[in-house]
């Protein structure tokens, strides 16, 4: 039977400039789902990136009614634990509706969005073929800037995930690889943060 796992955790405070600061997020996801390419992964979003997220997705799939993003409040304090709490579970819950819509997992946006660190520009250039690389390439190249997950790497060794094997051209076009967007993510799913 096909599962997605999807946690939203571990909330942190970057620095925009000298004036602005925003909350982004961890999502982790684990599947056997053959809707995905990578099977474990991890990226860091921030809570706009959601809303390009639900108005893309929108406005592919006109005739549903898609859940809602956690209300967007001018009174949203990123000192506060209790807003910042709120609004990652408001972000999980809806990240786990909309992984339970065939149609909506049809959306290469969605992959993007979960499995890359491209920005909403890249994914919508890289969907609508204005890229040198091809949406699997860039979750490819994504996971391979990322340090493995042990499961991923075992499965390999077993030979069970071929389809998954790391396998790049040099012609990908995703440029060198870049540090900042590692995550360190967690292989293991218990430590969701609360």
């Amino acid at each position: 039977q096909e599962f997605v796992t999807v946690l939203v955790r571990d909330p942190r405070t970057q620095k925009e400039d000298s004036w602005h600061s925003y909350i982004d997020y961890e999502i982790f996801i684990h599947t056997n789902s053959m809707c995905f390419t990578r099977k474990t992964s991890c990226v860091r979003r921030r809570f706009r990136e959601f809303v390009w997220l639900r108005q893309r997705l929108q406005s592919n799939a006109v005739l549903m009614q898609l859940p809602e993003l956690p209300s967007k409040t001018p009174f949203f304090n990123m000192n506060n634990p209790h807003h910042v709490d709120h609004r990652r579970q408001g972000l999980q819950e809806f990240l786990e509706k909309i992984l339970q819509d065939t149609l909506l997992l049809s959306d290469s946006r969605l992959h993007l969005f979960l499995q890359t660190q491209l920005s909403p520009e890249d994914m919508e250039a890289c969907v609508s073929g204005q890229t040198k690389y091809s949406v699997a390439d860039a979750i490819h190249k994504f996971a391979s800037l990322n340090r493995r997950f042990p499961i991923e790497d075992e499965e390999r060794k077993e030979g069970k995930n071929d389809a998954d094997s790391d396998s790049e051209s040099s012609s990908s076009g995703l440029g060198p690889s870049d540090d900042s967007i590692s995550c360190g993510c967690k292989a293991s799913p218990a430590s969701e943060e609360s």
